[in-house]
Formats: structure tokens, sequence, C-alpha cells
């Protein structure tokens, strides 16, 4: 929880007092994080998850501070990543991990679609305070 939750809510809180009207924080997550309660999470992940959660449900509530002053909060949800070393770590684990996610959901995203949709939240105007962009498949 010090680093998923705390540290992420206490940055925006310092970062906020450098930040002009009409800056933007960006939190990036994982899918496993952010549907945390409702969908499946492997166990090896769950503490990562469960913080991940913590800190974004923590950025949230303090959106409506953010939003008095013209800062918004977009969040960044992504499904298992092709090549991180997240997922290289939980398939040693869980050996045929990615295999069977990837024939869940057709593909995995890979990290240059994930930083594209990361630059796309921090550089996108029309995305309000609070929203989320999804990359890779929520059906899993």
């Amino acid at each position: 929880m010090a680093l998923n939750r705390d540290a992420q809510l206490q940055t925006a809180k310092l970062a906020t007092k450098l930040m002009p009207r009409g800056g933007r924080i960006v939190f990036v997550t994982s899918h496993w994080a952010h549907f945390y309660r409702q969908k499946h999470v492997l166990a090896e992940y769950e503490a990562v998850a469960k913080s991940k959660h913590a800190g974004e449900g923590a950025l949230r509530d303090y959106a409506t501070e953010l939003n008095v002053l013209e800062i918004s909060l977009v969040v960044v949800s992504g499904d298992a990543i092709e090549g991180t070393v997240t997922l290289r770590l939980l398939e040693r684990k869980n050996p045929g991990l990615l295999e069977h996610h990837r024939s869940e959901t057709n593909a995995l995203p890979t990290v240059d679609e994930f930083a594209e949709a990361i630059v796309t939240a921090a550089s996108d105007r029309t995305l309000p305070s609070g929203h989320t962009l999804f990359v890779g498949s929520t059906d899993y």
C-alpha cells in the first residue's frame, strides 16, 4: 500500500502544487488491479492488484480537489502487456499462462500500444476527468 496507494496520492498532492491549471495526472494500472474484486486475479499478483486498486481509488477520491484546481485525472488500464517483466515473472510461476491468456483474448497488447494510450491520456483534452482508457481486452 505504501508504494501503490500512499506514494501515488502523495506524489499527486505534491505535483499539483507545481502544475498549472489545465494540467493532467495520468494513473497507469493493470486490468487485474482496475477490476480487482470484479474479475479473477492470480494469487501471485493479488497484493499488487489490491494496492494498485487502492491507489486508483485514492486518486479518484482526490479528483474532487483536483477539479477545483482545474487539474484532471485520467486512468490508463492495460491487459497483460506482451514482453513485460511482470508477465515473464508470472509465467515462471504459472507455465502456460501467456498462451492461455492469448487464446482467451486473441492477442496481448504491446508496450508500444500501451505507451500510445498513455500519451493519448496525457494529451487528448477531449477526455474528461475520471475517464479510463482500456488497452487490450477486458474480457477474461
